[in-house]
């Protein structure tokens, strides 16, 4: 599959270009998904996908959909993109059963991100023992900018990425607001131990300083935790976070105010973090992952990242533990990504956010 050959920044201001790249077959695992959000694998093979509107659908091993939802997901706040978001499996899911869904949570008028744990059940139908374990503090109005990705670090703490709500961007930079953060929690929605505000602000917020985050994902062998977020006009970027880092959002930007208005750039020795890699024009990125090789083994190590705005797929070559370069995939696919994740198979995988959205698996594309 063709892609065209795009501009594109690294932060520092250093120019580089997307290269063209074919290789890559996009097979459809599962179709007839509505909005799907996220996935999660199950070790006994097959996976969950969250559909935004407010279900969550199984997929057997054998790329099946089942007719049914699966049984006594919350109710969420559903419209624009407000919904049903993230699904992780706890750490130990194999022993305790537990999921942990990220959604929408209230009304136009007044709403939040929240989590809620349940348990699945054997035959993976249904989910018992639902309780909402967390609501971001302070509530919100309108339908925008909710974040809602979640990860589970090595050491068992579980990450909430959380956005400033569109029209409150200033409290990004308050750390005693939760709007416009990461949050790291422990298994029951507590407040994590040792997070870097608890003295001064919030004790829940690992990181400040973020406008809409949409991706986020754990380096399989350094543990790093990485994110992407989505900038105004412009500017949409890729940050490696450290507690109690500030990245920026709204005093430092490389994209505009929809209205024009100029926001300072990132600079060094600004007093904010930079990004790792930033986008202008904006692709609006989604979920991403690390790749083990495992499938593409010149690729092994490298960041995939999903564009919705641009529908394509991003691969960012991770060299000596920086961002060197870019190549543009699946554009003939024509559709929004909205995650990626890889599969206990080595193989990566996809979720197009459409009405008639798919679930697609990526091999090497085949010899003619």
């Amino acid at each position: 599959m063709l892609s065209r050959l795009i501009p594109i920044f690294a932060f520092a201001l250093t120019a580089c270009t997307a290269q063209a790249e074919d290789g890559v077959d996009a097979v459809p695992v599962a179709t007839g998904l509505e909005h799907p959000w996220s996935l999660a694998f199950l070790p006994e093979g097959g996976m969950l996908v969250t559909e935004r509107a407010g279900r969550l659908r199984l997929v057997d091993p054998e790329g099946e959909l089942a007719d049914t939802p699966v049984a006594n997901v919350p109710e969420v706040f559903a419209g624009d993109q407000a919904g049903l978001f993230d699904v992780v499996l706890h750490p130990d899911f194999a022993d305790n059963r537990l999921v942990y869904l990220g959604h929408a949570a209230g009304s136009r008028g007044a709403n939040a991100t929240a989590i809620t744990r349940a348990r699945l059940s054997a035959d993976n139908t249904t989910l018992e023992d639902v309780e909402r374990i967390f609501t971001v503090d302070p509530l919100k109005s309108g339908r925008h900018h909710f974040g809602g990705r979640m990860a589970f670090t090595p050491d068992g703490f579980l990450l909430l990425t959380v956005g400033e709500g569109f029209s409150r961007r200033d409290e990004a930079q308050d750390p005693a607001s939760q709007l416009g953060s990461v949050l790291r929690l422990d298994d029951e929605g507590n407040p994590a131990p040792g997070n870097p505000f608890a003295e001064t602000g919030d004790a829940a917020i690992w990181t400040i300083g973020h406008r809409n985050p949409q991706g986020l994902t754990v380096h399989p062998e350094t543990g790093e935790i990485w994110l992407n977020e989505h900038g105004p006009a412009g500017g949409d970027e890729v940050n490696r976070l450290s507690p109690g880092g500030n990245y920026g959002w709204p005093e430092r930007s490389n994209g505009n105010r929809y209205s024009g208005g100029q926001i300072p750039d990132h600079e060094d020795g600004d007093g904010f973090t930079g990004p790792d890699w930033f986008w202008t024009p904006s692709i609006a990125p989604s979920g991403m992952a690390f790749h083990s090789g495992q499938t593409f083994p010149d690729w092994a190590g490298d960041l995939f990242v999903g564009g919705l705005a641009s529908q394509d797929l991003r691969r960012l070559d991770l060299e000596d533990g920086r961002l060197v370069g870019e190549t543009v995939l699946l554009e003939d696919l024509g559709a929004r990504i909205r995650d990626v994740r890889e599969g206990p198979d080595g193989y990566l995988y996809i979720l197009t956010d459409e009405a008639e959205g798919g679930l697609y698996r990526l091999e090497p594309e085949a010899a003619n």
